[in-house]
């Protein structure tokens, strides 16, 4: 059964809720869901973005909104023409809101909908839409059950953790996702089976906060703990990874994890933010430079294969020149090579939007730079692993990724399956790097 458009902007979490909506969608051919991000100001503008492009192109098209930015400025898309309903990151997941309503089933004009709704600040605005936007920090669940996302049907993204009870001062997040909340480990554990039984070889564990999982479960179990349930009870699983996490949440268990098991990937995306005490200190971070870089070192000194991801903001409020230094001398420390680097924008109703800020001109410059270190970093780690043996995850077109989550391109297959690996593991002697993809023959 076909069904709606989906547009997805922002995290992998996102991602597998864009899944899910499809799904509970299946059979509105004429839907767009587009699932907004509020992480930056520039994410929002993209979401803006992609409404009024997708309603050009389908005008036709009904328009419905949802994700972190619909949730902390639905008036935002209210207002918008092309947008005929809000959905909050809770009624997003409710087979219900993708019902069309009365109104809508007769096709009556948008004037007779709903003419106000209530916005963050309390007050009415008005609203074109229909909004449906609840109060996210009053939700106590996730829906395990529903939350999956996939990646050329190889990968599979499994909510395991929502929300976030920390404060960093630039992010509206928590405002967004609401407080943390884990989901136990019996229902990861069926749904990761179901999910390999369907021929998944890889799965990406997701969250908000991935690292905080389990206090709010019975018994308090930790991240740790759940991963070695996954393994020892989906036994056929060859592959999972984490999605973004705290280093400082790294306790000994999970630790154990990383550096010994050969089942989970040696990849990690770290949430750095900075390499500047004094800004790492203003953004309420838990952890300090000394403590990242050590983590880092650590664990590589373990399973020096491990390839680093970070999270970095260029231009955070009160940063000076020697500061930006410190988080640019960050990227060779802890030799990341897949940076995400993020221009700091001030976000409405975080503390850090009334702090001091930075230029434009100087943060725009600071977040080249950072870039610019990330990609050195990535060209000399890819092209130290030309000449070595990967195994690659297939996902089409012979492109996939090694265990490292560095690309690869698989040429000259050789089984009797020809050149259509998709979804299978394969050796692939690397041979060479082409731009940000390596390129490998098959074994």
């Amino acid at each position: 059964m076909s069904g709606p458009e989906v547009i997805t902007l922002g995290c992998r979490l996102n991602a597998a809720e864009s899944e899910s909506m499809r799904l509970l969608a299946a059979g509105e051919e004429d839907l767009i869901i587009v699932n907004s991000c509020a992480v930056t100001n520039e994410a929002v503008r993209q979401t803006r973005q992609a409404i009024r492009k997708a309603k050009r192109e389908r005008p036709n098209a009904r328009v419905f909104v949802t994700g972190c930015a619909a949730q902390v400025e639905p008036e935002t898309f209210a207002r918008m023409p092309e947008v005929e309903r809000v959905l909050g990151n809770t009624e997003k997941l409710d087979p219900e809101s993708f019902v069309p309503s009365e109104v809508e089933a007769r096709g009556t004009d948008a004037e007779v909908r709903p003419s106000t709704a209530l916005g963050t600040n309390g007050f009415l605005f008005p609203a074109p839409a229909d909004v449906r936007v609840s109060d996210i920090m009053a939700v106590r669940e996730t829906a395990p059950h529903l939350v999956t996302g996939f990646s050329e049907r190889t990968r599979a993204f499994v909510e395991v953790q929502n929300g976030c009870d920390h404060r960093c001062t630039f992010c509206i997040i928590p405002y967004g996702r609401g407080n943390s909340r884990s989901v136990p480990a019996g229902l990861v554990v069926d749904k990761i089976k179901a999910l390999v039984d369907e021929g998944h070889k890889e799965i990406v564990l997701t969250g908000v906060d991935v690292t905080s999982y389990g206090p709010d479960l019975p018994g308090r179990p930790s991240l740790g703990q759940l991963i070695e349930r996954i393994l020892k009870y989906v036994p056929a699983l060859p592959r999972l990874r984490l999605s973004s996490l705290d280093s400082v949440e790294i306790d000994e268990r999970l630790e154990e994890i990383i550096v010994g098991e050969p089942r989970f990937m040696p990849h990690l995306h770290m949430s750095f933010q900075a390499g500047d005490d004094m800004i790492l200190k203003r953004m309420k971070r838990r952890h300090s430079r000394t403590q990242a870089v050590e983590t880092v070192a650590r664990l590589r000194a373990r399973r020096p294969e491990i390839a680093i991801g970070a999270d970095i903001i260029a231009g955070f409020p009160t940063e000076t020149e020697e500061m930006a230094e410190n988080s640019l001398r960050l990227v060779d420390e802890c030799d990341i090579v897949m940076g995400h680097i993020f221009p700091y924008s001030p976000k409405k109703g975080t503390p850090a939007a009334r702090m001091p800020q930075v230029p434009h001109a100087a943060i725009k410059e600071r977040a080249r730079r950072l870039r610019e270190a990330t990609a050195r970093r990535k060209a000399l780690w890819l092209q130290g692993l030309v000449g070595t043996t990967q195994n690659v995850l297939v996902e089409r077109d012979g492109l996939g990724h090694a265990e490292n989550f560095a690309s690869v391109r698989v040429t000259k297959f050789r089984s009797s399956l020809g050149t259509n690996e998709t979804g299978m593991i394969v050796k692939a002697r690397i041979a060479a790097v082409h731009g940000d993809i390596l390129i490998g023959e098959a074994a």
